[in-house]
């Protein structure tokens, strides 16, 4: 039984879940006054973090039918290609990270109206269109910004709107950090991948522009996290977020292979040192 379920903690990724809690916790901690209902803020947490995996969950489904997930891959094991679960089981893993979504979604609806309902179904859209389609957008180099809306800006907005019934460029600004943030770990993905994507037509940034091309742009990322911090705060300890971030860019610099694995981990921290910067 504890095997099983340590088999699907690692299946869900935990250590990429910081990417949908961190835009949401920022939101809440940006709000100039205490958050109106808590429960609406948790169900709003449950809802990120379920729509995530079910992010996750699809992304492994049809990387592993597509044949870009192979045994013994340098990134993070996947249990289809080690054969560690069935395409049956991931199908009904799927199903219910789908019906945890739409559960909360539904409830988060009644409180926030159609606003809600627009960003809920752009969300699944997302999680369904990032891999499963033939035009998916994790094969064709656009995903890092679809990357930044989800896990930064529309998280944050649709979170402060659910607590005040508007929307404030600060929470945009606050959100948008962890964006980019989410935006580093993708970049990082990529790079460690970009030889086995490329024999399979996985185009992704680095496969489309080059490794260069893909370093200049998580550079930039990097550069813009103290200016969207200071846009939502003012002069703040959130704005150090750059100390971490650029460690990780020099890092990325000179990584290879299987230390790509690393960098990724150490990016959800950094999410996580954002959020606790801006509560501080």
């Amino acid at each position: 039984m504890m095997k099983t379920i340590g088999l699907w903690f690692r299946i869900v990724r935990p250590q990429t879940l910081a990417a949908s809690l961190c835009p949401v916790m920022a939101a809440l901690i940006a709000m100039p006054s205490p958050v109106t209902s808590t429960t609406v803020a948790a169900v709003t947490i449950v809802c990120a973090l379920a729509l995530q995996i079910l992010s996750n969950l699809i992304n492994d489904y049809y990387d592993f039918v597509r044949g870009t997930d192979q045994k013994g891959r340098a990134g993070f094991k996947r249990a289809l290609a080690e054969g560690e679960v069935s395409k049956r089981q991931m199908e009904w893993a799927c199903l219910t990270a789908l019906a945890v979504s739409v559960g909360c979604g539904l409830f988060l609806v009644v409180h926030g109206g159609w606003v809600i309902l627009a960003i809920g179904v752009s969300a699944l859209l997302f999680a369904w269109l990032y891999t499963a389609t033939s035009h998916s957008l994790s094969y064709l180099g656009v995903a890092d910004i679809f990357v930044f809306l989800y896990y930064g800006v529309i998280a944050s907005s649709g979170t402060y709107y659910l607590q005040t019934g508007q929307f404030a460029w600060s929470v945009w600004c606050a959100g948008g950090v962890s964006g980019l943030i989410s935006m580093c770990v993708l970049l990082i993905n990529n790079l460690r991948d970009m030889d086995s994507d490329r024999l399979v037509g996985k185009r992704t940034f680095p496969v489309r522009f080059g490794r260069r091309a893909a370093l200049c742009l998580m550079g930039t990322v990097v550069a813009l996290m103290p200016v969207l911090a200071y846009l939502a705060l003012g002069w703040s300890l959130a704005m150090l977020v750059v100390v971490p971030a650029a460690a990780l860019f020099a890092a990325t610099l000179r990584a290879k292979g299987a230390t790509y694995n690393k960098l990724l981990m150490a990016a959800g921290i950094i999410n996580i040192i954002y959020v606790v910067l801006m509560a501080v």
